[in-house]
């Protein structure tokens, strides 16, 4: 018994020398340099309106790095009635493997607000968002999901007119519910992350009060884990994309810096809304957190069906 104990004792000591010696491989790390560079390049396709040629451009390039990265993204082409008339638009969607049922979606929207007065490129708002998810779908392919995700990426959420939820926004969200409650897969979806203008280079992140409070709290904490001050601890009110999957029963939050760059400066919605208002650290930072939250998401949703 002793020789017996001495063997085990010997073996485990150097089994824990071994693992000691060898470093532990690092999970799929989120780029916002890499992220960037996506958004360096849709921004060079100029304005996106949902139906404009640059919208069928974003799409196409969107496709096209997902493809490179072994990833299928498909088209979710509809017709939406707007104020000046139907527009032929179209989300799209990729789904990443996971071990579980049922999915998680991360989405943000691609298309830029019309403007005829000036030529709005979106860095921030709608760029940032289509930069992020690309760079996000690459870092979750490398990750064991603990249950497929979703990447979408909505078309139409500006408004041609007026913001009007239910009526002038949010066309391509509203579309991708409806679909989903008519083909029955509206209760595989686990819950919604959705990610709105987080490029600014001052970024400030609030708790928006529509969101899902457990989701909030999840992504809040894991913020604070990193030390992530951007996510601050204020609330704010924001109507956008999740609200269709909220009115649907889907938990779903919004990570959004509406205050661009701040109270007292707005480039949403101006010319101004360019490149250098931007800025990789911001995209690194929203990577980080939601990497950091997604297990504890993960586990919250396990085995549940709405």
């Amino acid at each position: 018994m002793r020789s017996l104990a001495l063997l085990v004792a010997l073996t485990t000591a150097a089994a824990a020398c071994a693992s000691a010696a060898t470093p532990q491989r690092p999970g799929p790390v989120f780029d916002g340099e890499r992220a960037f560079e996506h958004l360096k390049r849709v921004v060079e396709i100029g304005p996106r309106p949902a139906g404009s040629p640059g919208a069928a451009r974003t799409r196409a390039y969107i496709i096209e790095q997902l493809a490179a990265l072994g990833i299928k993204a498909e088209e979710q082409p509809f017709e939406a009635k707007t104020p000046i008339g139907p527009v032929q638009m179209a989300n799209v969607r990729a789904l990443i493997p996971g071990r579980g049922t049922g999915r998680l979606i991360f989405a943000g929207h691609y298309d830029t607000k019309l403007f005829k007065e000036f030529t709005f490129v979106g860095a921030n708002d709608g760029g940032s968002s289509t930069a992020f998810l690309i760079e996000l779908a690459r870092t979750l392919k490398a990750r064991d999901n603990a249950i497929p995700i979703e990447i979408v990426f909505f078309d139409g959420e500006e408004a041609f007119v007026e913001w009007s939820l239910g009526s002038d926004s949010t066309y391509g969200s509203r579309h991708y519910v409806q679909a989903a409650k008519g083909d029955g897969s509206l209760k595989d979806i686990r819950a919604l992350m959705l990610v709105d203008m987080i490029g600014d280079r001052e970024l400030t992140i609030k708790r928006d009060d529509h969101s899902t409070p457990w989701l909030n709290d999840i992504i809040w904490a894991a913020a604070r884990r990193l030390g992530r001050s951007e996510f601050v601890d204020q609330t704010t009110v924001i109507e956008d994309d999740h609200i269709p999957f909220l009115e649907a029963g889907v938990p779903a939050v919004d990570i959004i810096d509406l205050e661009y760059p701040d109270e007292s400066m707005r480039y949403w919605h101006t010319a101004e809304d360019t490149l250098d208002k931007v800025s990789a650290r911001s995209l690194q930072v929203v990577g980080d957190v939601l990497l950091e939250a997604l297990p504890g998401i993960e586990a919250r949703v396990a085995d549940t069906q709405r």
